[in-house]
């Protein structure tokens, strides 16, 4: 296929049919070319034989003397659609202009392959195409109202000598610009324009044929958006030689204007501000021009809500096309005139506020005596306010009792006065409000203390939900005018501006409340001068010298001013050196004793001291410390942390203000050995089932101490990691008394710690795993014996880590399968060759019986 491709040029399939007096364009193309992108085109015309030269895209001298003029005047172009394809352009085309028409193409090809024109016939008809009006009359005017119905008509016929389709379209022009209502297309089939496919389908839009060639446009239901110019659009369509259809030619005609009245439906008030209990008259007015006999079908809607929709709202009276009103007691619906319809609602009530709106249809009767609807309008909302009858009363507030001092009670009193115009449905409720009072124009906003209901119901605002609950903020209603608050016991926070807001609530109609009216009083201040607390805690070392060994004694002495009794807890803290390693943070809280004499051991780890402080309190302000037989590792700064209590509400006590002591330090100066710790193992590299053996030795510098004179506490640790980025794991211990303690494992490794010599301790790993790699260290503290037989706990030493590698001995790891394997494979085989034996020795034999042959000699021939 490859070496047959070449240039192609295509035209239609003809012949072509066209009709006088229209335009022609007649398309001309070709495809695989060589050269250039843009290729360019020759047409030529016969009639019978001989060809005449039209026009070129490439040579201006190409057209011939008899078109030089139709081309000239541009009744004849070509018109380029892209790079490889023009149209040849016929303006007012004649009957002089049927023949055949020839497209050829210049080649740019490299060989000559292919086609390089292309021909069609072009046949001219008369034009019998008529379209008119109905009974030929000129464009009429209809003036409708909303929801009339009408029809207009056109007539469309072809005297075509060739086999034609007509294609009617009726179209209205609104604006600038005609749309389609709906087409009866040339091959027969309904096609409804944009926006009128519902209406085509309610059948509320008809195409109907009529004698005569007459097509005939029904609108029922006609809206204001149906008026307009309308015109019947009518196309000659002829089916080509490829089967394909064509339009051929197209004319219109006008028909007729429509212009469509609306009807609009509007309520004669705009926004109505009524008192209670009068009444609201409210009228609906349907404006409309129509003359014939009609009814009008009226609903009046009430919504709490502008934004709501009709389905949102509360349907409050209606009246059908028969002037049949649905009942009710408080609202009333009259007819006034023709178009004028009544809403009345007696005796209005605060929940009667909100929109109003009424919504009517049009009903015409039909020749079979049945009422149609033909139009329905809504009109905009109305707003009706209905003011509440407000009572006249006044507020006012008193305190009876103001506290001088924190925790003093405090009592308001809200009082209703010169109570007026007030009813049997009129009720009282209070709101308490706070307010912090600060000095300047600073402005901070209220807060709720508490409010009630129209049932009296307590509701506790956010501040002080809590004292309200515990019985510490009482509310209470004293008579029918007087409420009160009473606070049990005042504090600071209490301190600021106070006042109550009284509400008058109406009973309504469904005997509901509704808050008609909110008086505010003037506001009480609660306040009572303070001085700000102050606490002074002094530290006194009773003993200025003592040694390892001694008991330690100190006391801590409290002042404090503008304090109501007060009562003291106080804590012992102590700061030890950032080396010792029991204590990372270097603060540590031994023992507390609080503002009710209540002892507690705090961070004090010591089993061996369990009783070995003690903190009392001596005076009302004075407290003693006593640290018995203390310990080199003793030594830090001690300080007294004291908290001030004053008695609260209900019993509590509450924090007043904090103080921390001057520093009391314990250092003891000793001329005793410095001990060194390290790790060391002969093969940190271990395989997998081996003994890993680590060395925690210990030596000494400085003077130099029996054995019997000093004992350690050793703790092994590991830090399963290559960097010392996470926690340790504790292994195993072991202290001075020779107890081991071992953590719980979850491998099958086991651990042994022993002591190989007075300052060497060895930790054995059996069995080791690959979890059991990471770096391993060791803890010693030190215990010494002083002269005087007293043990002394020595700060904690910590040695440098060192990195355990645990690897996989492969030949030792695959040993035993190969040996099973080996063993396993020898059995079966020994197995097979058993089977074989036997099965051969036994089930396979087979007895072969012969013929026994008879030896006997021969004689001899002597004897015969």
């Amino acid at each position: 296929l490859a070496f047959c491709r070449g240039r192609i040029v295509r035209v239609p399939k003809g012949p072509l049919i066209r009709v006088v007096g229209t335009e022609v364009a007649i398309p001309c193309s070709v495809s695989d070319y060589d050269g250039p992108s843009e290729q360019n085109f020759d047409w030529e015309f016969s009639r019978e034989t001989d060809f005449v030269r039209i026009v070129s895209t490439w040579d201006s001298t190409f057209t011939s003397e008899e078109y030089q003029k139709r081309v000239g005047r541009g009744d004849i172009k070509l018109r380029r659609s892209s790079n490889d394809a023009v149209e040849l352009v016929i303006r007012n085309i004649q009957p002089a202009d049927q023949g055949r028409y020839k497209c050829s193409t210049p080649s740019t090809d490299a060989t000559v392959q292919g086609n390089y024109d292309a021909e069609v016939q072009v046949k001219v008809i008369s034009d019998g195409l008529s379209v008119s009006g109905s009974k030929g009359r000129s464009s009429a005017s209809l003036r409708l109202s909303e929801g009339d119905s009408f029809k207009l008509r056109c007539s469309a016929i072809t005297t075509s000598p060739e086999h034609t389709h007509l294609h009617v379209t009726w179209q209205v022009k609104s604006g600038s610009s005609w749309r389609d209502i709906l087409s009866l297309t040339h091959e027969g089939k309904f096609q409804p324009g944009p926006g009128y496919e519902e209406r085509y389908r309610s059948g509320d839009i008809r195409l109907d044929t009529g004698a005569n060639d007459t097509y005939r446009l029904s609108v029922s239901q006609a809206s204001s958006a149906d008026g307009g110019a309308y015109r019947c659009l009518v196309s000659e369509w002829v089916r080509g030689a490829d089967g394909s259809w064509q339009k051929i030619q197209e004319k219109s005609v006008e028909i007729a204007t429509v212009s469509i009245q609306r009807t609009d439906v509007v309520i004669s008030t705009s926004n109505v501000s009524v008192t209670e209990r009068d009444s609201l008259d409210l009228t609906c007015n349907i404006t409309t021009d129509r003359s014939g006999i009609f009814q009008a079908e009226v609903m009046w809607y009430f919504s709490a809500s502008h934004d709501d929709t009709l389905s949102d709202a509360q349907l409050l009276l209606s009246m059908d096309h028969d002037s049949v009103v649905s009942d009710s007691t408080l609202i009333s619906l009259s007819h006034v005139d023709r178009n004028s319809y009544r809403l009345l609602v007696r005796d209005v009530d605060v929940e009667d506020s909100g929109y109003y709106f009424c919504e009517a249809a049009i009903w015409v009767p039909l020749h079979n005596g049945s009422w149609h609807k033909v139009v329905e309008r809504t009109s905009a909302p109305v707003s009706v306010v209905v003011t509440a009858l407000e009572p006249d009363y006044d507020v006012f507030l008193n305190a009876s009792k103001t506290p001088k001092f924190s925790d003093d009670p405090t009592e308001l009193n809200c009082r209703i006065t010169n109570v007026q115009d007030t009813e049997a449905n009129i009720r009282f409720t209070v709101s308490w409000y706070y307010r912090q009072h600060l000095p300047g124009d600073d402005v901070v906003a209220e807060e709720l203390l508490a409010s009630m209901d129209a049932d009296w119901t307590l509701l506790p605002g956010d501040r002080g939900r809590e004292r309200i609950q515990n019985g510490e903020i009482i509310f209470s209603k004293k008579s029918a005018d007087t409420f009160s608050l009473r606070i049990q016991w005042t504090s600071e926070s209490d301190r600021g501006d106070y006042f109550c807001v009284i509400s008058a609530w109406s009973r309504h109609r469904n005997n509901s409340w509704v808050k008609s009216k909110d008086v505010t009083s003037s506001s009480v201040n609660i306040f009572w001068a303070t001085q700000d607390y102050t606490l002074t805690v002094e530290a006194v070392k009773l003993k200025p010298f003592f040694v390892a060994g001694h008991t330690f004694e100190m006391t801590c002495k409290v002042s404090s001013k503008n304090i109501k009794t007060p009562r003291y807890s106080v804590l012992i803290t102590a700061e030890k050196p950032l080396t010792d390693q029991s204590n990372p943070n270097g603060t540590t809280r031994i023992i507390s004793l609080n503002q009710d004499s209540v002892v507690r051991l705090e961070d004090w780890t010591d089993q061996t001291r369990v009783d070995g402080v003690v903190l009392e309190k001596v005076q009302e302000n004075e407290f003693r410390y006593r640290m018995y037989q203390t310990q080199i590792s003793d030594a830090g700064l001690y300080r007294c942390v004291v908290t001030a209590w004053s008695p609260g509400g209900g019993g509590m006590w509450r924090e007043a203000v904090n103080g921390l002591s001057n520093p009391i330090q314990i250092d003891f100066q000793t001329s005793g050995p410095v001990f060194n710790v390290s790790v060391h193992s002969d093969s940190p590299t271990i395989y997998q089932g081996e003994v890993a053996d680590l060395l925690c030795i210990i030596t000494m510098e400085g003077m130099p101490l029996e054995p019997d004179d000093m004992s350690f506490d050793v703790s092994w640790f590991a830090v399963r990691s290559f960097a010392l980025d996470r926690e340790p794991i504790l292994l195993a211990s072991l202290d001075r008394r020779g107890i081991v303690t071992q953590s719980r494992r979850n491998g099958s490794s086991d651990l042994s710690l022993e002591r190989v010599s007075p300052l060497e301790f060895r930790l054995r790993v059996h069995g080791c795993e690959d979890h059991d790699f990471g770096n391993h260290y060791c803890v010693v503290t030190p215990w010494v014996r002083s002269a005087t037989g007293v043990w002394q706990r020595e700060p904690d030493i910590r040695a440098k880590p060192i990195f355990l590698s645990v690897k996989m001995d492969v030949l030792n790891a695959f040993k035993y399968p190969l040996l099973i394997g080996i063993g396993l494979a020898t059995v079966i085989g020994l197995l097979s060759c058993l089977i074989g034996y036997c099965s051969s020795r036994w089930c396979c034999k087979k007895e072969v019986q012969e013929t026994r042959r008879e030896r006997r000699r021969l004689m001899s021939m002597e004897m015969d």
